[in-house]
């Protein structure tokens, strides 16, 4: 059984805003190129720039636009904070920006994307991973809901990158009240069901996608990036509950990913 793969994330982008219930959910996002990062950073002041193609958050890059006021300038001066792996570096000018940012990027597509002031733990900031799967019986259902937070001085949450994994409740318990972060988490769910069902029109042999999304300091939910190969470990590894993991399992071989380790152990020799 064909399990549908996407890999850029531009072309999926685009299908979510095709849906306007859930493109109020989608960050300005746009191709990169000089004349997109000067009106997203006049816009937004943070950005993140991230590969069209690519997983594990590598080569996700952030860039603020930064003001400061001399004694002896009538005007503020504008300069340029880049942080990507574990580095910051300041720039005067978005053409010297451009530069290094192309001498990063090697001639591969990047996208450009609103910066999210994420909800933080222990001033590191986290996001979530919606996971949502077709049933046995052909219907999306949202089977969980994981928190990542980052790892010291780094910009992303991804497993790969040291992120740490965390139960939702008690990451969302730090800003909110339980009933508050129980209908973030059916507004969650309902939107991993609803972003699966838009992409599938597009992607009729779609059958599981990891949603990753931010919850700003607002409460606002944003959809950050859509995974139609999600990564299943961290259900079966981090949730007390068995019968997550097994719900998780039990669609996942009803629609032909095969996770058992004996499948793993001749993928990977």
């Amino acid at each position: 059984m064909t399990i549908q793969r996407v890999a850029s994330k531009w072309a999926k982008t685009k299908i979510l805003l095709k849906n306007k219930g859930l493109a109020s959910y989608v960050p300005a996002t746009r191709q990169y190129s000089l004349e997109a990062l000067g009106d997203m950073l006049g816009t937004h002041t943070l950005v993140y720039i991230k590969p069209d193609r690519g997983t594990y958050g590598i080569g996700v890059v952030s860039v603020e636009q930064l003001h400061s006021q001399n004694a002896d300038a009538e005007t503020p001066t504008t300069s340029y904070k880049l942080r990507y792996e574990q580095k910051t570096e300041i720039f005067t000018s978005l053409e010297s920006l451009d530069k290094t940012l192309s001498a990063l990027f090697q001639g591969k597509e990047y996208l450009i994307q609103q910066g999210i002031h994420l909800l933080r733990h222990k001033d590191r900031p986290f996001d979530l991973r919606v996971l949502t799967q077709k049933s046995p019986s052909g219907q999306w259902v949202s089977t969980g809901i994981i928190g990542r937070v980052a790892a010291k001085n780094k910009i992303i949450t991804n497993h790969h990158s040291g992120g740490v994994v965390h139960h939702y409740k008690p990451l969302m318990l730090e800003h909110m009240t339980a009933q508050e972060a129980e209908n973030i988490r059916k507004e969650l769910n309902t939107l991993g069901v609803n972003a699966a069902g838009q992409l599938q029109k597009s992607y009729p042999n779609l059958k599981e996608i990891g949603l990753d999304v931010a919850i700003d300091e607002r409460w606002n939910i944003w959809i950050l990036e859509v995974n139609t190969k999600p990564a299943l470990f961290p259900f079966k590894k981090f949730f007390k509950d068995p019968s997550i993991y097994k719900q998780v399992k039990k669609y996942a071989n009803a629609y032909g990913r095969d996770l058992s380790s004996k499948k793993k152990a001749k993928k990977t020799g």
